[in-house]
């Protein structure tokens, strides 16, 4: 749609509102069924405990059912995205998810859980909060910036079009763009059938989670995906995405946005700062988090347990914050809202990011063994 200038702020400010809201529901559902993609990890690894890691499949299954869903529609195209593009970083995705891998480990868990446990009370994890977001920072504009653009960003794999499946699918067979997005749609049912056919996929946390938390990583990209696209811009005349960092269409993510946070939060007065719909939604996961851990009791102050365990949580929260920046993606950026898209770099960064927390499981493990 054509707006003018007044009509845009309006939407923003919409567009901004909605984004918080949608975090708080993120951060509320998180909050309630104990979701963790690195707990995930740990529990399959320690016990052989697939319950969290069945919330986090439904969950991305969902999200792929409702992204290839609008696809199919004309309503959103995944090469609007990040996700979408011809390029293949395949060097950074699979390091960088790594590194995000190890990190989140050592920091009790990924971004997003890190915002959950800040809204529960732990100060833990409010240090691990600002180590992610400073090293993102330099990660992204600093001299941690220079060395990745320099080095692991060179390594890339053109291909012959978007990177997302449905594309390749379509290039490769002739078959359309729509119908390939229906492959993606089936593809998605599939999955959630197969998990809800078990008794311990319809526990009531699990459907909570996965079918709450897809459904907000798809109300994102239709929030800003359909919502907030203006066809032209009344300043720049060109087609645009308000209220997202990257001018693109977006969904949820949680370690650039933590830096987006802090540069907001310290050069307030700088009018060249935009509220976007990054810090939007990681305010809200605070809040949702807050909300049910103090109306569940669940609230509780938190600090570290000595010199070690503060080591980790630093360095976990600085490797999440150079991992996620040179993936593009943390669990959730690269996990439920890159795979939504069915992004091959999408799925070596997920792909690193469970080796890197294989690692840091056994790490930990290791470490204690060593102190029996």
């Amino acid at each position: 749609m054509v707006i003018t200038e007044a009509e845009l702020a309006q939407l923003n400010t919409q567009l901004l509102w909605m984004a918080l809201g949608l975090g708080v529901a993120f951060g509320a559902i998180a909050q309630r069924t104990q979701f963790c993609t690195m707990g995930a990890v740990a529990d399959i690894v320690n016990t052989g405990d697939w319950s969290r890691m069945r919330m986090w499949l439904l969950a991305a299954s969902v999200a792929v059912v409702g992204f290839n869903t609008m696809v199919a529609l004309g309503w959103v195209k995944a090469s609007d995205s990040v996700y979408g593009g011809r390029s293949v970083l395949w060097a950074s995705h699979g390091l960088g998810g790594l590194l995000f891998g190890v990190g989140m480990v050592l920091a009790s868990g990924c971004g997003s859980k890190t915002l959950v446990r800040v809204g529960g009370g732990s100060l833990k994890s409010l240090v691990v909060l600002l180590a992610m977001a400073i090293t993102a920072y330099a990660s992204m504009r600093g001299l941690l910036a220079v060395a990745r653009v320099n080095t692991v960003d060179t390594l890339a794999i053109s291909l012959p079009a978007g990177q997302d499946l449905p594309s390749l699918l379509a290039h490769a067979t002739g078959i359309g763009q729509p119908a390939a997005a229906w492959a993606g749609v089936a593809l998605g049912v599939a999955v959630v059938l197969a998990l809800l056919l078990s008794p311990r996929g319809r526990e009531a946390d699990v459907l909570l989670a996965g079918f709450g938390l897809g459904a907000v990583v798809v109300l994102a990209w239709w929030v800003s995906g359909v919502w907030g696209q203006v066809a032209e811009h009344p300043v720049t005349l060109e087609r645009s995405f308000v209220a997202t960092p990257t001018r693109g269409m977006e969904a949820l993510s949680f370690v650039a946005p933590t830096a987006y946070t802090m540069d907001w939060f310290i050069l307030f007065s700088d009018s060249s700062k935009r509220l976007t719909m990054a810090v939007m939604v990681v305010l809200g996961v605070v809040l949702g988090s807050a909300a049910v851990s103090l109306a569940t009791g669940r609230f509780r102050w938190e600090g570290f347990g000595g010199t070690e365990d503060t080591a980790n949580h630093l360095v976990g929260g600085a490797l999440m914050g150079l991992g996620g920046v040179t993936a593009l993606g943390c669990t959730v950026g690269q996990g439920l809202s890159g795979l939504s898209t069915l992004s091959v770099g999408s799925f070596l960064a997920f792909g690193g990011i469970l080796a890197g927390a294989w690692l840091g499981v056994r790490y930990l493990a290791w470490r204690v063994e060593r102190m029996l």
